[in-house]
């Protein structure tokens, strides 16, 4: 039973606190604005999406669909994956 424990809390710690729901809405919204990237931790990408309109709209769209596909991780590498 010990040994589930510690299994489940090393298995926790590698994947992000962070909501994919949230991550999936922000993204969907206020993409082009880069809101999604300053959630995950992502401050420099966010500004850059700020800046541009979201990569000019392109750079929006795939992170929608990655959002949506459950690919991002957050700014330690840890994929976000809870809905």
């Amino acid at each position: 039973m010990d040994e589930e424990k510690v299994v489940a809390s090393s298995e926790s710690s590698n994947v992000s606190d962070k909501s994919r729901t949230v991550v999936f809405l922000l993204a969907f919204f206020l993409g082009e604005l880069g809101i999604h990237r300053f959630y995950m931790g992502k401050i420099g990408t966010g500004i850059l999406w700020l800046l541009t309109g979201g990569l000019f709209t392109i750079g929006w769209l795939v992170d929608w669909i990655v959002a949506l596909a459950g690919g991002f991780k957050d700014q330690f590498g840890k994929p976000i994956t809870k809905w």
